[in-house]
């Protein structure tokens, strides 16, 4: 789905309690100041640690050209969120059949200095274990750059340039690997 389609597709706004209260458009929900709505990130994890990573494409319109978790998204109003967090892995990595398990919650609000565009999110945490050998197809629009990392080391990679990580990171990551 072409990202000025997705804009325009709607996200279920929440309570800072997660209870769903409305829906509102992807881009009206990213105007400031910002409308509080439901969202997951999707960490891809191998067997020895290492978690793949992706470089948001140039032309993304939240935080474009940073190091974020696997995957990311909204689901649709009432839509399950592990439903919507396969859909969006297969349009974004290409990748089919993963499990996830949802570590947790994370709600957290960011503004976007490059875009002028504003991220507040209950975001849900969803961990998916992998093989390493994980055939990926990304799609040039979603995706700049994809590496896999060991999660000391990208610890160590936020301390030392948050700015070249979507803010929203380390608060996910702590979620799922406990990396305070």
């Amino acid at each position: 789905m072409p990202a000025v389609s997705r804009e325009l597709s709607f996200v279920e706004l929440v309570t800072p309690d997660g209870e769903a209260v409305g829906s509102a458009t992807v881009e009206s929900a990213h105007q400031q100041p910002g409308a509080l709505h439901r969202a997951f990130s999707v960490l891809l994890v191998t067997a020895d640690g290492r978690t793949l990573l992706q470089r948001r494409a140039a032309q993304k319109t939240r935080f474009p050209l940073r190091w974020a978790n696997s995957c990311c998204g909204h689901p649709a109003p009432g839509e399950p969120v592990a439903e919507a967090a396969a859909r969006r892995l297969t349009e974004e990595l290409g990748i089919s059949g993963v499990e996830f398990v949802e570590a947790g919650v994370y709600a957290y609000r960011a503004d976007d200095p490059a875009t002028g565009r504003v991220e507040h999110e209950y975001d849900h945490v969803l961990v998916g274990r992998v093989e390493a050998d994980l055939a990926v197809a990304p799609d040039p629009a979603e995706v700049a750059e994809l590496r896999w990392v060991a999660a000391e080391r990208l610890r160590e990679e936020i301390i030392a340039a948050p700015d070249a990580h979507a803010p929203w990171l380390p608060g996910v990551l702590s979620v799922a690997f406990d990396l305070s």
